[in-house]
């Protein structure tokens, strides 16, 4: 489950060092978007992996006791794992707002 966390970090990255490759037309706006970008996938990121974490530990002893707390086990770590897709959705957005013309 939080190895797919990494996949958005690794998405959100490569979108960003896709802008980098335009020498002279990197405005500073571009950069503090792109900045803000980053820390929204990363932050979201760690607190998903947080959740995930804490979540995943106390599931797997209450299966150990009750094993028919599988299901509901794998649903909150879902829910726990779409914290790191709305940073990824917020980097996504404000990854399109970083118009280079913009401040130039």
């Amino acid at each position: 489950m939080a190895g797919i966390i990494a996949v958005y970090g690794l998405v959100a990255s490569v979108l960003i060092s896709g802008a980098l490759s335009q020498p002279g037309t990197y405005s500073l706006y571009s950069g503090f978007v792109h900045m803000g970008a980053g820390w929204a996938v990363g932050l979201t990121g760690m607190a998903a992996g947080y959740c995930i974490g804490i979540v995943g530990d106390s599931n797997v002893r209450g299966y150990a006791v009750q094993p028919r707390l599988f299901v509901s086990m794998v649903l909150i770590l879902i829910f726990a794992e779409v914290l790191g897709l709305y940073g990824l959705i917020v980097g996504l957005i404000l990854n399109t707002r970083a118009d280079n013309s913009v401040c130039s």
